[in-house]
């Protein structure tokens, strides 16, 4: 079985978990914060929805492209880069989003407090030699 697709059946039990559960999971995000991503294809067009843990900043959200560590940026990236306006799943609400790379003192001031609560993304970071981008998540009023 592909790699890809492991992660593929990993993911689409977590869909089906944190649907059931009004945004609640067990195993490796149990009590970590995690929505749904909902993230257009940019060379596809197809949607599809990924799991991800984010940090509340605001009335926003904050996800982070790190694919634990991997040399590339995760799909979802380059799908919001093309296609920022989407929208995404918090516990039972569904929330429509336009998604922004952080940069700078922002950038810096979210990905230094998620390190800090969540000692995995350091990790990550250390194995890889990119940045790993900070994506902000605005509600659309």
């Amino acid at each position: 079985m592909s790699q890809a697709r492991d992660w593929n059946e990993r993911n689409a039990k977590i869909i089906e978990e944190f649907r059931a559960n009004a945004g609640k999971v067990g195993g490796v995000f149990e009590g970590a914060p995690l929505l749904l991503l909902h993230h257009t294809g940019a060379k596809s067009g197809t949607e599809r929805v990924t799991p991800v843990m984010y940090q509340a900043v605001g009335d926003a959200y904050a996800v982070f492209a790190s694919k634990a560590g991997a040399p590339n940026h995760p799909a979802w990236y380059h799908n919001l880069v093309a296609n920022p306006e989407t929208r995404i799943e918090v516990g039972t609400d569904e929330v429509p989003v336009r998604a922004r790379v952080a940069t700078g003192e922002e950038r810096e001031r979210i990905w230094t407090t998620q390190k800090q609560r969540y000692p995995a993304f350091a990790a990550y970071e250390a194995k890889t030699a990119r940045q790993i981008p900070v994506v902000v998540l605005d509600p659309l009023r």
